[in-house]
């Protein structure tokens, strides 16, 4: 696919953040079992994992967790060819592959795939669903979240779930890989949130990590990126339909429009200044802004068609339990210093310069940190008009480093 294709197809796929999830899938076909190629495309199935009972790193107790996941490729005996992709804040573990064949395409199945720079004719590649996803209202989703009826009361957790942290998606994750028999990974990846999970991959475990790929992400969560996280849940819980998390009850609505808007904030935020001029100064067809201040321009009227369709099949809750999440990277450590400094690997940190989630500043940072502990580090640049989306878009841009960088 060529890039202004990608590029494309990233613009019309992108509801929020970096791009759309796939249409929703049967519950059938979420319980089968190994993917396999079919027609030249990579088919691949959605499987459940129980988790059983997870104590978090807060302290608190969810039982019965259960996640989704897809893998691709073959596990060889010594379990160590795993490469495991995390995902971004808004999408599931369809990473790669298709889920029925012409089907909608993973977010990396750019970079993924059989003769691709992850090679699943060489690799066993892994992605699995956050604890905590966004998408617990999506069939193509599985999840365990505030929406998940709490055993002991037989009524949704809502704000009584525990407080979960990126490290606590990273132990959900060691269990379903401990499951599949994998005792080492060749490369744990993933943009935007996806990167820093495998940030906190390489540091919680650092002897188990040969190489991490960090896309459009950071080491260092400030005081000015948790701003943005407030940012971000403020129209949640200023939506009078919110009830401080109190909403899944009979005859109570969800805050479809606060999420919606907290959505658009984040769907903005996630693009530079070329992703949205295609829509230049123009009202939508038939309005007037200069006219009537009932009427939009259609910049606006894309941002809020995106966001409100994407908030129909997420949970505002889970919204915030990410945020949280987000705001909890590498917490446990005295300093993204220390916390790196633990690694083993070797780092690929791939940015964009016109990032306004993850700014381009906080990778050469995040670069120079990796030099001064020590660890080998390369990186890339993805250029181009879409901000934080090149993470998906345009991995394509830098595939042959990509599978230097695995050569290494």
């Amino acid at each position: 696919m060529s890039i202004e294709a990608s590029r494309r197809d990233a613009f019309a796929l992108a509801a929020t953040f970096l791009a759309a999830l796939p249409a929703a899938l049967p519950a059938a076909a979420q319980q089968t079992a190994a993917p396999a190629p079919s027609g030249g495309e990579l088919i691949v199935r959605k499987q459940i994992f129980e988790a059983g009972e997870i104590r978090t790193r807060s302290g608190g107790v969810v039982p019965n967790v259960r996640v989704g996941y897809q893998t691709a490729g073959t596990l060889n005996q010594a379990g160590d060819n795993a490469v495991l992709i995390n995902h971004f804040f808004s999408a599931n573990s369809h990473a790669f592959g298709r889920y029925a064949p012409g089907g909608a395409a993973g977010y990396w199945d750019n970079i993924v795939g059989p003769g691709k720079a992850i090679d699943t004719d060489r690799y066993f590649v892994v992605s699995s669903d956050t604890f905590v996803n966004l998408n617990l209202n999506d069939a193509s989703t599985t999840s365990t979240g505030p929406a998940t009826l709490d055993p002991s009361t037989g009524r949704p957790f809502g704000m009584t779930y525990p407080v979960v942290a990126m490290r606590d998606f990273v132990e959900v994750q060691k269990k379903l890989l401990d499951s599949l028999g994998v005792r080492r990974l060749a490369m744990v990846a993933g943009p935007s949130m996806g990167a820093l999970q495998s940030i906190e991959w390489a540091c919680a475990y650092p002897e188990m990590i040969d190489r991490v790929l960090s896309v459009v992400g950071t080491s260092e969560f400030d005081a000015f990126l948790m701003g943005w996280m407030e940012l971000w849940e403020v129209p949640i819980r200023m939506d009078p339909n919110w009830r401080n998390g109190d909403y899944y009850g009979q005859g109570r609505e969800a805050p479809i429009r606060g999420l919606a808007e907290a959505l658009k904030i984040v769907t903005l935020q996630a693009r530079d200044f070329g992703s949205m001029s295609q829509f230049g100064r123009r009202p939508v067809e038939g309005q007037d802004p200069a006219k009537r201040i009932g009427d939009s321009f259609a910049a606006e009227k894309f941002l809020d068609d995106a966001a409100t369709a994407r908030a129909r099949t997420a949970d505002a809750n889970a919204f915030l339990y990410l945020t949280r999440a987000n705001q909890l990277f590498l917490h446990e450590y005295p300093s993204s210093e220390a916390a790196l400094s633990r690694s083993r690997a070797k780092w690929f940190v791939a940015a964009a310069p016109g990032d306004r989630i993850f700014p381009i500043e906080y990778n050469r940072v995040f670069a120079e940190t990796l030099r001064k502990v020590g660890r080998p580090v390369r990186t890339a640049d993805l250029r181009g008009g879409l901000g934080h989306l090149e993470g998906v878009a345009s991995m394509n841009k830098i595939e042959a480093e990509v599978q230097a960088f695995l050569a290494e």
